[in-house]
């Protein structure tokens, strides 16, 4: 799975918008550190960076009328079987792979899946 370019995060299906939450909740939890080909630019940054990339899933969701977990909205939350992070550093912006070419990619990627965005 892959993490959708954050401006396509309010145009997405439900299936993708949902997909991304269980994706940011595994990475959160015991995914963190697993390296996977799609993500693995995920680990090259603090924990804030994909904490502040599932509050945008997250908020999208509950705007389209889904309730989430209000854990998730604890920082440090990492799901039932993780401890809490100690450290997550501090980042506030959105990652820099995520720039117009990886939005292209996005978009040709939901294509493929007869997503037309």
């Amino acid at each position: 799975m892959r993490l959708w370019h954050e401006s396509l995060i309010p145009r997405l299906p439900t299936q993708q918008l949902c997909g991304q939450h269980r994706e940011c909740a595994a990475l959160r939890g015991r995914g963190w550190g697993r390296r996977h080909s799609v993500v693995d630019y995920v680990f090259n940054y603090p924990a804030s960076m994909l904490y502040r990339y599932h509050m945008l899933v997250i908020d999208e969701m509950e705007r389209r009328g889904y309730s989430v977990d209000p854990l998730w909205r604890f920082p440090r939350y990492r799901g039932k079987r993780c401890e809490p992070w100690d450290d997550m550093g501090y980042e506030a912006r959105a990652y820099p792979e995520h720039n117009a070419q990886y939005l292209d990619e996005c978009i040709e990627n939901l294509r493929s899946k007869g997503v037309d965005i």
